[in-house]
């Protein structure tokens, strides 16, 4: 993690876009710049929350705006970045959240789902990238953050397609993070948060009788929202946003293939044949409800000393396996 020695302090009146600021992170990110006052676009490709993120903005008595906009079609997302320039002719910070999922055996999920995930998550984030750089360096500064996820530097199990993606993400901000080493004022940020609290489980693609829950350990999204403004404020280049995240990150960097191995093995157990879970939920089409910030629990939130007893269970118990496996 590197800090930046400027602080940028003062947000308000500033212009945030957002991308996937419908539901979940994005739409409790709205909700945090908003409460500093700033301008907020917000994106996404569903009309009903687009204007009920626009509404929350207006009720904390800031100037917002929602703007349809498929950023897997870069066309679009400079369309977006026009409605965005129209608030004061500048953008000074550009949130590349918007993101799906698609779970189940990488053969059974359908080729035109997995092309569309690729499109929405990378794409969607370069299709960023390359839309505001031009105007952060016509500016001389600007922010870029981005909300990768834990995913940029550990695979999701029985989810591989995602998992290409954001470490193609990854790859993409530590990019340009040297592209512009030479712009002291333009700042690409990376977050990589824990699962979260959010309903983005329930809109994602399931398959192979896949269909769970949120777990216990999922993190506040409004904790990752006061991440983003912490990083508009102070832009640091790498951001591990939570202690589930970090000790993920530890953990699968010791035990790499006991992670994965015994995260897929305990997904293997929860597919059910018979499940009617094969959807594309909103890889391909807007966000249906819930259009909130959180979503449905497996279990009741856990107390902060809970997840932690619950975590450190979780590193003994792979140190366990990865000691008997040496062993063999």
């Amino acid at each position: 993690m590197e800090n930046q020695e400027e602080t940028y302090g003062e947000l308000r009146g500033k212009t945030v876009v957002i991308t996937g600021g419908t539901s979940g992170v994005g739409r409790a990110a709205a909700e945090a710049f908003a409460l500093e006052g700033c301008n907020v676009v917000v994106a996404a490709r569903g009309q009903e929350g687009l204007d009920e993120t626009v509404a929350l903005c207006h009720d904390l008595e800031v100037v917002a705006l929602g703007v349809q906009t498929d950023v897997s079609d870069a066309q679009q997302v400079r369309h977006l970045a026009e409605q965005a320039l129209q608030f004061n002719g500048r953008i000074d910070i550009w949130v590349n959240n918007a993101g799906v999922m698609a779970s189940g055996k990488f053969e059974e999920i359908p080729i035109e789902t997995m092309d569309q995930l690729v499109k929405t998550n990378l794409l969607g984030f370069l299709h960023g990238a390359h839309t505001i750089l031009p105007i952060f360096k016509k500016q001389k500064e600007g922010i870029l953050i981005n909300n990768v996820s834990i995913g940029g530097w550990m695979p999701a199990p029985y989810s591989t397609a995602y998992s290409s993606t954001k470490f193609g993400i990854r790859g993409m901000v530590e990019g340009l993070q040297g592209e512009v080493s030479d712009e002291p004022n333009i700042h690409i940020v990376g977050l990589y948060p824990g699962i979260q609290r959010s309903t983005g489980n329930s809109h994602s693609a399931k398959y192979s009788g896949l269909d769970f829950k949120i777990p216990p350990f999922s993190v506040d999204p409004r904790e990752l929202a006061a991440q983003m403004v912490a990083a508009a404020k102070n832009p640091k280049k790498s951001i591990i946003t939570d202690g589930y995240a970090q000790v993920m990150k530890v953990l699968y960097g010791l035990f790499p293939k006991a992670i994965i191995n015994t995260a897929s093995a305990a997904l293997r157990l929860a597919m059910k044949p018979n499940a009617g879970t094969n959807t594309d939920g909103n890889v391909n089409y807007p966000s249906k409800d819930p259009l909130k910030i959180y979503g449905e629990m497996a279990l009741p939130v856990p107390s902060r000393k809970t997840k932690t007893v619950m975590m450190m269970a979780v590193g003994v118990a792979i140190g366990y396996f990865f000691t008997k496996a040496k062993k063999k």
